[in-house]
């Protein structure tokens, strides 16, 4: 669907019942762990590509049990195998949603950002005239200021 302007609200109810589905979500998944960042380099990354080299070696590993020690847990590997594909499955799913939140948040910001310097105009020209406005002219003048002087974000690539 094209980008349109967005026009939408979220109630407390409905953040209330969308947090409530996250802390299900979570609760579905207790064994959910946080690496660090040496953790993760240190870790064997299974992609896409070595998913295959994964499910052959399940099936090796199944159809030649006797070629493998008594101390290797063939049920374990067969639970991490379905864990990890179930999961690779839902993570697809998280990763739409997070850019669909993400690209959403983008635009409706866009749009406030883009009333909010029309708003500083009729401000800034009411302000010679109207009682009042000059400070607050100067106040939005000063953020205006600050936001100008960061330097942009580059866009990424998540």
């Amino acid at each position: 669907m094209a980008y349109q302007n967005i026009t939408a609200s979220l109630s407390p109810e409905d953040i209330q019942e969308i947090k409530a589905a996250f802390a299900t979500i979570q609760a579905k998944l207790p064994f959910l762990v946080t690496l660090s960042a040496e953790e993760r380099r240190s870790l064997f990354k299974m992609g896409d590509k070595r998913l295959s080299f994964v499910n052959t070696s399940l099936i090796a590993a199944q159809s030649n049990r006797d070629i493998l020690p008594a101390s290797f847990d063939l049920e374990e590997f067969v639970r991490d195998y379905q864990l990890a594909t179930n999961l690779t499955e839902l993570l697809i799913g998280l990763r739409q949603l997070t850019e669909q939140v993400d690209d959403t948040l983008m635009a409706v910001g866009s749009e406030a950002m883009s009333s909010s310097l029309t708003v500083y105009d009729y401000v800034k020209t009411a302000a010679k005239k109207t009682p009042g406005l000059k400070t607050i002219a100067e106040q939005m003048g000063e953020k205006f200021k600050a936001i100008k002087s960061k330097p942009a974000k580059p866009a990424s690539d998540s």
